[in-house]
């Protein structure tokens, strides 16, 4: 029987939630360094997965030093589920993550994702199928909602089917941990967060919860945890260009204070995450680094010229000659 990671990890967890396109092994090292408790993958289509797909496969590439980390998977075939389960073991996962919780519009229009929750007894068999192949431990994303599905709905006072349908559906069965993003499927990544929801999540569900959405501040974590009672948070978005929110976060909660990053933090995580992809991904992760750039000086003096400067680089020299001139720009900049 594999280790249940959860059981040992320090209260409140603060984890690196999925994020396609986010969350691959560059960057979850960098999360972990950084003081993230537990990270996970990009989602991955299960069925892909059952069919060798070789980028999906190479997506799920991981270095021992990521551990404790979690690969989530898609989709609504139980069989798929099944064999896709299996694999995640095999390949030496701490365990798998059921994504009830996608919005992406190609997702939801097969019945996938947060479409799920339309369906909770559907949805349970998924995780039937799931725990029967595997040993190490099972979690699931999920929504706060998802409006019904029907041309007769009343807009005004729609029906919806919530979080709380789902954890009455799996109940009894061994789910250890389950990650709710505080938005209904409608609103997308943007609106307020439906905190009430996920402290009714905590008071029905007997595993481990999550609460994520929204959190881009170490002070956004501890209120987050105050006002849903959730043994831990998510954090997605909010380590876009700042992986030591999980450290500040630690440091806030523990002593009411943190460290604020400082130039050599920006500069050092930059590039940093700059050598990770080219490890990773070669000549390509390099080209891909230019995106992540972004995020890291978003909110700086000059960003829009750093950023095209970003699109210039191609050797990790390039990468360390330009954080190098940000941080020492930074570093002129009068405290505030």
């Amino acid at each position: 029987m594999a280790t249940n990671f959860w059981l040992q990890l320090k209260h409140p967890i603060l984890a690196l939630a999925p994020m396609e396109g986010v969350t691959d092994s560059a960057f979850r090292l960098l999360c972990r360094r950084r003081g993230a408790d537990v990270v996970y993958t990009e989602f991955m289509a299960a069925e892909a997965i059952t069919h060798g797909a070789k980028s999906v496969l190479a997506k799920m590439r991981f270095v021992a030093e990521e551990r404790p980390v979690v690969c989530q998977i898609f989709g609504k075939s139980p069989e798929a589920f099944a064999t896709a389960a299996k694999t995640i073991e095999d390949l030496g996962f701490d365990g798998i993550d059921l994504n009830f919780g996608c919005p992406a519009r190609k997702v939801v229009s097969h019945g996938a994702g947060v479409a799920l929750l339309r369906d909770p007894q559907y949805a349970r068999r998924l995780v039937e199928a799931a725990l029967e192949r595997i040993t190490i431990p099972l979690s699931i994303k999920v929504r706060t909602s998802i409006r019904k599905e029907s041309k007769d709905a009343d807009p005004g006072n729609p029906e919806r089917y919530t979080a709380l349908q789902l954890i009455e559906a799996i109940k009894g069965l061994p789910v250890h941990a389950i990650m709710v993003h505080g938005r209904g499927y409608e609103q997308g990544h943007s609106g307020d967060i439906d905190t009430d929801m996920i402290r009714q999540v905590k008071a029905a569900f007997p595993g481990i919860v999550l609460a994520n959405g929204g959190i881009t501040t170490p002070a956004g974590t501890a209120d987050m945890l105050d006002r849903t009672g959730a043994d831990g948070v998510g954090i997605a978005r909010g380590a876009w260009g700042q992986p030591w929110i999980f450290r500040q976060s630690r440091e806030l909660l523990s002593t009411g204070r943190f460290i604020p990053a400082n130039p050599d933090d920006v500069v050092s995580a930059i590039i940093e995450h700059a050598k990770l992809l080219n490890e990773l991904k070669g000549a390509y992760g390099l080209l891909e680094f230019r995106k992540h750039f972004g995020y890291y000086v978003t909110g700086f003096p000059g960003a829009a010229q750093w950023r095209r400067q970003a699109v210039t680089v191609s050797t990790i020299a390039d990468v360390t000659k330009l954080a190098n001139a940000i941080g020492n720009q930074l570093k002129e900049i009068p405290p505030a």
